[in-house]
């Protein structure tokens, strides 16, 4: 199978076909719900995922909560759906965003015969602009390449985590292309192993040269002259460029500074919460335990252990060499509250 024959999600014919990407790499199933409970139940558990993509799949379910819903009580029925799904993942504000934009099309056009079609074209309109971004921020990646690069890369940033071919990763796919990578390394990405599942997935059908390493592992491969730099996505930006990602980004930005190596995130310009003056203020998921002590919902750890769980982790902006968005690239330091 090549890279043009598995999509993240899309919407047909009055319901949203997503991937679960639980199930990856092994098998690659397809859901369909016109409902948006299942929708947020999908990015609960996973299925659907990436910082963009799921503030898309949530804009799409806005648009199925409402779809047979009569006038009087559409406003209930809106409510309901908007606050279900705000409610499922709190760290990554284009969720927020998406939501946000949705809400503020339907207080205008609640009245309206044709609102599902509104909010509908709506969600389309989020999900297309997220295409065009991730095809600009994989363009205005290439300046960061100096000469041909050995990168590492830390969970999953593509057209898995997006509505296009991803940030991060595009980047990595565009200099691919250019001849600007020779070799691209993916950290595992505990406990979930959103590297070693997903981008190692995505790595190969782009059939880019990859390897897999343990998280910990990471430390060696700087001490051993491996990388040129590293390049991540985000869940959350604040005004000061300080970055919440995927738990261990922080680590990997740390072995940069270290190591006098470049560290860059990557992610659209609605990934930027200018609401907030640095990462001090960014909420952290935690997740379940479970995804600790368990694999695939075989335990191989016996006893029930305290666990701590963050999903995200937040690097300090002054450890961030560039930020990589659809406008261009910004550079330390950053001042996203002045725009």
């Amino acid at each position: 199978m090549n890279s043009k024959e598995y999509f993240s999600l899309k919407f047909e014919n009055d319901e949203l076909i997503f991937l679960d990407q639980t199930k990856l790499p092994n098998e690659e199933i397809y859901c369909k719900t016109n409902g948006y409970e299942r929708v947020a139940e999908a990015i609960e558990k996973l299925e659907v995922r990436g910082a963009p993509l799921i503030g898309i799949a949530a804009a799409y379910a806005l648009a199925l909560s409402i779809k047979d819903s009569k006038k009087k009580k559409v406003d209930i029925i809106f409510t309901k759906a908007y606050e279900r799904l705000k409610n499922t993942r709190p760290t990554a504000v284009n969720l927020f965003y998406a939501l946000n934009e949705v809400k503020k099309v339907f207080d205008k056009n609640k009245t309206k015969d044709n609102l599902y079609k509104i909010i509908l074209d709506k969600a389309i309109e989020i999900h297309k602009d997220d295409i065009n971004k991730c095809d600009s921020i994989g363009k205005n990646g290439l300046e960061i390449f100096p000469k041909k690069s050995v990168v590492l890369t830390h969970c999953n940033t593509g057209k898995l985590a997006t509505g296009g071919d991803g940030t991060a990763f595009n980047v990595i796919k565009q200099a691919y292309k250019n001849k600007l990578i020779d070799h691209v390394y993916t950290d595992e990405t505990r406990p979930l192993l959103q590297g070693s599942r997903l981008t190692a997935f995505e790595l190969e059908k782009e059939r880019i040269p990859f390897s897999v390493l343990t998280d910990s592992s990471a430390s060696s491969l700087f001490s051993s002259s491996k990388i040129d730099l590293v390049i991540v996505g985000a869940d959350r930006i604040a005004a000061n460029g300080d970055t919440a990602n995927k738990i261990g980004t922080y680590n990997l930005a740390v072995l940069c500074y270290y190591h006098n190596k470049p560290f860059y995130i990557a992610a659209p310009s609605t990934t930027i919460d200018r609401n907030i003056t640095s990462g001090e203020e960014i909420k952290i998921e935690f997740r379940k335990s479970e995804e600790l002590l368990e694999l695939n919902g075989n335990k191989f750890i016996n006893k029930k252990f305290e666990t701590y769980t963050p999903a995200f982790d937040v690097t300090p902006s002054k450890l961030i060499m560039g930020i990589i968005t659809e406008k261009k690239v910004y550079q330390y330091p950053y001042k996203f509250s002045n725009e």
